[in-house]
């Protein structure tokens, strides 16, 4: 699945071993397809790393992007520096990322290396973050065909190591009751890097079956909270008030006990 503007999802559980080894092809297939019935075929992108790290002894990295369809495919590149307030994530356009070149057209069955360069010093003390938007282009096929055109915008991460070299995430978890049997679970990153959280559940004691979870992977910035609000059954009832969490992150694997809390 491809959604504007956000991380592309792992093929596999994420584990702690994504922050060592984060450069793995992904097959993106294109949502560019015509909705007009029997209009025009999909592209597909192969994309190599999904993820950048960069660092301030390595300034520079290549991402392959191969087009695995028939048909040529144009696209368009964008960095921008990447924020999240209250928890949402914010772009503002940046000169500080460099990537060449800006609009490239792939032929089919052919790779497109795409070059980005780090324009300024890493901070001090804290990660730095970004995204690279890679935005199809219509083609002249699309525009000769009837129907509504949904052309493929994804965002690769782009993290810069601080200066120190020891930026690391801090994450503290709570759970407390929400309203219509929801339970409200809160990540505050403490970091000074950041964590993607890509799956979780929660337990009561003596219960297999989780009470909630959430496998929508979530990136949460240094220093940003992350929420969710899990429907749980009426059924399912949580006893002592204590939960167990699971969850998995690319900095570790998370086994704790929560106590939950009031609304």
């Amino acid at each position: 699945m491809v959604e504007p503007l956000k991380h592309i999802p792992n093929n596999a559980r994420t584990t702690a071993g994504l922050r060592r080894h984060s450069a793995f092809a992904v097959s993106v297939l294109c949502a560019s397809a015509l909705l007009s019935p029997a209009s025009g075929s999909a592209a597909e992108w192969n994309v190599d790393p999904v993820r950048v790290e960069l660092s301030p002894q390595q300034q520079t990295a290549a991402i392959i992007v191969r087009n695995e369809s028939d048909q040529p495919s144009s696209i368009q590149i964008q960095a921008v520096a990447w924020s999240q307030v209250d928890g949402k994530d914010v772009y503002t356009p940046t000169r500080e990322l460099l990537v060449s070149p800006p609009i490239a057209t792939i032929p089919p069955k052919t790779d497109q290396v795409i070059r980005v360069a780090l324009r300024r010093l890493a901070d001090p003390s804290r990660e730095l973050a970004y995204r690279i938007n890679l935005q199809e282009l219509p083609t002249q096929t699309a525009t000769e065909v009837t129907g509504v055109q949904v052309a493929l915008r994804i965002g690769l991460p782009v993290f810069v190591q601080s200066l120190k070299g020891d930026a690391a995430p801090k994450m503290a978890w709570s759970v407390a009751r929400a309203p219509d049997n929801q339970l409200k679970v809160r990540v505050q990153n403490q970091g000074n890097a950041h964590v993607q959280v890509s799956d979780f559940s929660l337990q009561a004691a003596g219960v297999v079956q989780p009470v909630a979870s959430e496998s929508a992977s979530s990136y949460v910035l240094a220093g940003q909270t992350r929420e969710w609000l899990l429907k749980t059954s009426p059924s399912q009832a949580i006893g002592n008030g204590r939960l167990r969490l699971m969850a998995f992150t690319d900095a570790d694997k998370v086994d704790t006990e929560l106590v939950l809390g009031s609304p």
